[in-house]
């Protein structure tokens, strides 16, 4: 499949210039054009039917119009393109009317890039699978496709993990991946209230789909302690 082209939409210049910046870091993702406001994105999407976009990284709180009326606008006119909300309104409405105009995923301002890859990588996965040829076989084929939007599918963990307690795991490694250091499984039980053998089992599952890597923390007195980083 070709790369996936996206529009960021950021008034903020220097935030503009970052999520450009974190997407092209992504395998797979490249930045087709950046636009700083709603009627600049709008008229970005009309070139050429808007078909050389697939993906809108879009903030909600633009200078002249909303990020939903910009959603309103597209689905007005008949676009079906993706858009990723990037944006600080935490509103529970704004949620609301996000998803009905079809807002793929919802991210929270400030966020690491191992936040925003998660992101564009569930996004790139789900959209394999949106786009293969012929028919879905089955229901679970199509539980499948929404819950890689969501996380990780349940029938996928190993018996015992569920994936809400993953995601705590997943998201206790992140905020730390930025400054290039690890958590033990002590820290990690620490920072989401499970237990530290279970913290290990998660850590040791990730392991094994490559969502983290582990390496010996020296400088503590005896054994040298096991820390993990998320990939």
């Amino acid at each position: 499949m070709s790369d996936i082209r996206v529009l960021v939409v950021e008034d903020e210049p220097l935030l503009a210039e970052a999520h450009t910046a974190y997407t092209e870091r992504v395998p797979g993702f490249v930045v087709a054009g950046v636009a700083h406001t709603g009627r600049e994105a709008m008229a970005a999407l009309r070139q050429r039917g808007g078909t050389d976009i697939d993906l809108v990284l879009l903030d909600f709180r633009l200078p002249d119009v909303h990020g939903l009326d910009v959603c309103r606008a597209l689905r007005a006119a008949g676009s079906s393109v993706d858009v990723l909300a990037v944006t600080s309104a935490r509103d529970l409405a704004v949620v609301r009317t996000a998803v009905s105009l079809g807002v793929t995923h919802y991210l929270l301002k400030p966020f690491t890039f191992a936040a925003f890859r998660d992101k564009l990588e569930r996004y790139a996965d789900y959209r394999r699978q949106a786009l293969a040829d012929g028919e879905v076989a089955a229901q679970h084929e199509v539980d499948r496709m929404f819950a890689t939007l969501r996380g990780a599918a349940p029938h996928t963990l190993p018996k015992g993990l569920d994936v809400q307690t993953l995601h705590r795991v997943l998201s206790a490694l992140a905020d730390r991946s930025e400054a290039d250091s690890g958590l033990s499984a002590t820290e990690v039980s620490q920072r989401t209230g499970i237990s530290r053998v279970t913290a290990r089992r998660y850590l040791e599952y990730l392991l094994t789909i490559e969502r983290a890597v582990r390496s010996p923390r020296y400088g503590t007195p005896g054994r040298p302690e096991v820390e993990y980083r998320r990939t």
